[in-house]
């Protein structure tokens, strides 16, 4: 059960901000508690605890600094254009803090790669990250996002503008290319969003 040294009601005010329900604690000791994605925070006098299955969904919101995190993202369409979807994952030390798919109408590869960046980094700043290590398997898009390459085409281009204001929530962010085996989990969840469409 990890545990955060902290002022409950400063976490209190992070967990509100980030759209988290926060309720009054069960017992005389217990300040309030908070759920999301199987877990369960729980503020005493200096501390917040948090137990769960999946406690680093609430950690990055409570520590103070937001914390650090690897994003991974990926997009897919069948056809070219075709069927699109999107899966991102974000990890931390504690494992996979969340991830999440879902299926696009029809659009490019780039296009869907693209929206999988956008939705990553949404979920990103949601956590309340502050500093994120980006993983993705399309050296299109990571070139693009870095200005190494240009961005001809007029959609991918209001995309990149998107993806560059999500990343300005961030105090530090990092953009890398990884082979499609560093990037399995991301692109799992795209492709079975195609599938179960």
């Amino acid at each position: 059960m990890p545990t955060v040294e902290c002022d409950p009601d400063e976490a209190r005010h992070r967990l509100k901000d980030a759209g988290v329900s926060v309720t009054p604690g069960n017992t005389e000791h217990e300040q309030w508690r908070a759920k999301r994605d199987g877990a369960t925070a729980v503020a005493y006098d200096d501390k917040v605890v948090v137990q769960g299955s999946q406690p680093a969904s609430l950690l990055g919101l409570i520590q103070p600094g937001g914390g650090r995190a690897h994003v991974y993202f990926d997009g897919a369409s069948r056809g070219n254009p075709g069927p699109a979807a999107v899966g991102w994952a974000i990890v931390t030390s504690n494992g996979i803090v969340a991830e999440g798919s879902r299926r696009l109408g029809k659009m490019t590869n780039n296009q869907a790669e693209y929206e999988a960046l956008i939705a990553a980094l949404t979920a990103a700043v949601e956590y309340g990250y502050d500093e994120v290590d980006v993983r993705g398997d399309s050296q299109l898009i990571v070139k693009q996002v870095r200005g190494e390459w240009n961005t001809n085409n007029p959609e991918l281009r209001e995309r990149r503008v998107k993806v560059h204001e999500l990343l300005q929530n961030f105090d530090r962010w990092s953009l890398e290319h990884v082979p499609r085996e560093i990037n399995d989990r991301a692109d799992s969840l795209a492709n079975e969003a195609l599938d179960n469409a």
